[in-house]
Order: C-alpha cells, then sequence, then structure tokens
C-alpha cells in the first residue's frame, strides 16, 4: 500500500519537510510544494518530486497534506484547482493547525471539491517530527480510517482519533492553551529567580526528577537561561496558536485572562525582533529590564 501511495505535501517550512522525509522513508511518493522555494528544494535530494504549482503537486495523488502557516493561507492555496486534480477518491489531511472557526471553513472547502476531509492536527515540534515521532490528533470520516493509517504511522508515533471532523482541531486548542501557558510562566519564573538573585539552574535542579520537573521545562528553561532559541517552534506561531484559543474561547463567552496574557508577553518579544526564534523567545519579553 505504502510503496504506491501518492502524497501532495503542501508546506514545507521546519515540521512539513520532516515529514515529507519521513513519507519518503515509508516509501511513498511525496510531490512537495512551498510558496517559498529555497525551503522545498532541498527535498529533491530526497527523493522527492518537488512542484512548480499546488495543482501540479495534487495530479493525482491520493492524499493531499497540508501544512500551511493558518487557514486564509491553505483556503487561498488549495482553492487553485487543487481539489479537482486529485486522484478519484482521494482523502484530505489537514494537519496544520488552524483552530476551529479555520477548520470548518476548509471543511465546507474539502466537501465543495467533493474530496474526504480529515482534520488532523499534530502535537510535536521539529525533532519529534524529524524523528517521526509526532501525535496525530484525528478526526473525520469513518470509512477513510484504515487509508489514512499508513501516512500517519510514518510521521508519528500515535493517533488518536477523536470523532468527526473538528473534534482534533478542538483538542489541539486545549493543549496548546496549556503549551503557551507553560511557557508564559516559566519565563517569568526564570525572570523572577533572576531577579531576586536565585539562579534559575537551581531552580531547574531543584524541580527535576519530581512531578513539578516536567521534560518540556527543563528544556525550554535551559534555552531561557542561556538566551538562545534554536527555532523548534517559532514565537510568531505560537502566537498565533493562542490567538486561536482566544478566538474559541471568545465564541464562548470565556474569559481566558492567563492566555491573554501570555499572548501580550508573544507581541511583546515578536515587536523586540524574536518572532522567527523558538517560542521560548517569549523569555525576552519577560527577563529583568536592565537598569
Amino acid at each position: 500500500m505504502a510503496e504506491n501511495t501518492k502524497v501532495a505535501l503542501l508546506g514545507t517550512g521546519i515540521m512539513g519537510a520532516a515529514m515529507a522525509r519521513n513519507l519518503l522513508k515509508a516509501c511513498m511518493e511525496v510531490r512537495a510544494w512551498n510558496r517559498s522555494t529555497e525551503k522545498v528544494k532541498p527535498l529533491a535530494r530526497d527523493g522527492a518530486t518537488v512542484s512548480e504549482d499546488p495543482a501540479e503537486a495534487a495530479f493525482g495523488a491520493d492524499f493531499l497534506l497540508t501544512m500551511l502557516t493558518d487557514a486564509d493561507v491553505i483556503e487561498e492555496v488549495v482553492r487553485d484547482g487543487v481539489l479537482p486534480a486529485l486522484s478519484e477518491g482521494a482523502v484530505w489531511l489537514q494537519m496544520s493547525t488552524v483552530g476551529e472557526n479555520g477548520n470548518e471553513r476548509l471543511a465546507r472547502l474539502a466537501a465543495e471539491g467533493g474530496a474526504a476531509f480529515v482534520d488532523a492536527p499534530v502535537l510535536g515540534t521539529k525533532a519529534p517530527a524529524e524523528q517521526g515521532q509526532l501525535i496525530v490528533l484525528a478526526s473525520g470520516p469513518e470509512d477513510v480510517r484504515s487509508k489514512c493509517e499508513a501516512v500517519f504511522d510514518a510521521v508519528g508515533a500515535k493517533t488518536v482519533w477523536l470523532g468527526e471532523a473538528g473534534e482534533g482541531s478542538r483538542l489541539k486548542l486545549v493543549v496548546n492553551n496549556w503549551i503557551v501557558g507553560l511557557l508564559g510562566v516559566l519565563a517569568e519564573t526564570v525572570a523572577f529567580s533572576r531577579a531576586t538573585g536565585v539562579d534559575p539552574r537551581k531552580f531547574l535542579e531543584t524541580i527535576e526528577g519530581g512531578p513539578l520537573g516536567l521534560p518540556y521545562a527543563q528544556m525550554k528553561g535551559a534555552m531561557m537561561i542561556e538566551e538562545d532559541f534554536p527555532t523548534s517552534f517559532s514565537a510568531k506561531l505560537a502566537r498565533k496558536d493562542a490567538g486561536l484559543v482566544l478566538d474559541a474561547a471568545g465564541d464562548r463567552g470565556l474569559a481566558m485572562t492567563l492566555a491573554s496574557a501570555v499572548a501580550a508577553r508573544f507581541d511583546e518579544a515578536i515587536e523586540a525582533g524574536h518572532g522567527e526564534e523558538d517560542m521560548a523567545a517569549i523569555y525576552e519579553a519577560a527577563k529583568p529590564k536592565q537598569k
């Protein structure tokens, strides 16, 4: 099955490029497209077919896999002749984080184009993506689940099926709120530690190995202490995800005071020039200011 599977992958940034390579390792045929060609050309050396436009990538493909920035970009790209170019019975695997409203718009677009639509955002950043260790939060039609397994197994360590399309995006928002909240509190904790004359490394050493010592806190905390932020997932994208959380909460009349504060911290870091650095660069907005 995998050897004859044709995947049109639109979006080859940090995550998409890693996913493309794992699909190739699983002996699938990958047609890759990206808006900026310098990010897609290296995949040709790995065996992918680099396409000039999205419709060319989609021609005859069994799967359309989207890993673009947001719903607006995806809708613009896919509307341009992509769905009619797919093979009969093709499945659209929408694996970007687009939020609740964005997912609904893309599901309608899929229905208009006659493609089965699977809402399948992923948990994980650069290293898990490269290692094929993402967690796929899949939701969509029951009758395409088994068909999707080979693709999900190639890019992820675990697939959680959640029901109708939309459930995956909702769970992703919940998890993302937890992640960005942790980052915001961690940034302020490291900043508070330094402001009070406590070595923040001692804080991380103290919590390590216990119930408070999350590996994630150790990893991102070390980046904050060093003030070195090689990008696994950018601050700009984390801010986008925080905004999607706030949108969904707002639709339900739910006040998210902490999430709003963290989003504001990301805005500060981005305005200070750290938007393309790792999301741990939120620390740049929280750190003690020099007198």
